[in-house]
């Protein structure tokens, strides 16, 4: 990413500049070092925003949460007008992502993996993103007619495991077809538990 093409704001510059770099190539291999010079701030500037490297992953974590849960609200909310279609459009959804050229799998996935340290911030900040994640389907299934809360939950557990494998999936065979085929069982499990 050149510097002309990121936000003049510094804070925001470096975070940007974070969330390309973390993603593309993991939050331990990028030293503070390639963060400066890619984002094109003073040493000085750059500890006056993010005190430490855990810091600045700590807040990628969380920035990214917001984006990419607003995003799947938003592609959900598009590809699926009913409500009774949105728990399984969130397949439809994510398979848009794995088609993405710069798709290099769960940023929250790969963090929790990372920062294996349960103790860890960023890693609590990754798994809290799940769970999130987890609230959101379980919300879909309630405005699908799902009444059952205990089965709302198991169900939105379900799916979310569904999901993880998918992307993992796509991950390794480089390929979006591993959408398809969660939702497929994602569909199956549901007609079965709701019938």
């Amino acid at each position: 990413m050149s510097t002309s093409a990121l936000s003049p704001d510094p804070r925001t510059r470096i975070l940007e500049t974070a969330e390309a770099l973390f993603y593309r190539h993991g939050i331990r291999s990028i030293g503070v070092d390639r963060l400066i010079a890619e984002s094109g701030v003073a040493k000085a500037t750059f500890y006056r925003h993010f005190p430490s490297k855990d810091d600045l992953a700590l807040a990628f974590i969380r920035e990214r949460d917001a984006s990419w849960r607003a995003w799947l609200a938003a592609t959900v909310a598009r590809l699926a007008a009913e409500p009774q279609a949105r728990p399984l459009a969130i397949f439809d959804a994510i398979r848009e992502r794995f088609e993405d050229p710069e798709f290099r799998g769960c940023a929250f996935s790969n963090s929790i993996a990372e920062v294996a340290q349960g103790d860890s911030a960023v890693h609590q900040a990754a798994a809290e993103h799940k769970r999130a994640v987890t609230a959101m389907i379980a919300a879909y299934l309630r405005d699908a007619g799902v009444a059952s809360a205990d089965l709302r939950d198991e169900l939105a557990r379900a799916l979310m495991l569904l999901l993880d494998g998918a992307i993992a999936t796509a991950v390794r065979e480089q390929s979006p077809a591993a959408a398809g085929d969660a939702q497929r069982i994602a569909a199956t499990l549901l007609a079965a538990r709701l019938s």
